[in-house]
């Protein structure tokens, strides 16, 4: 494991604002995981295919040139 020393010519102490600033990268990288997650979701309703429909298709090459192009 790593360890990182900080050291400032600042009085105020750098330990809250590293904390503040990886809370917020985490909170950053839980909403793009989300974002991610809802994808299929998305797709589902707009083209009318379940992701495993459409994996089953793509697998099969049963889709038309139109279809492929959606993915």
């Amino acid at each position: 494991m790593s360890e990182v020393t900080l050291i400032s010519s600042y009085k105020h102490p750098l330990k809250p604002l590293v904390k503040a600033a990886l809370e917020n990268e985490l909170k950053l990288i839980e909403a793009g995981i989300q974002r991610t997650r809802s994808r299929p979701d998305e797709f589902e309703a707009k083209y009318h295919y379940t992701t495993d429909e459409f994996i089953r298709k793509f697998e099969n090459d049963e889709l038309t040139d139109r279809c492929a192009l959606l993915a």
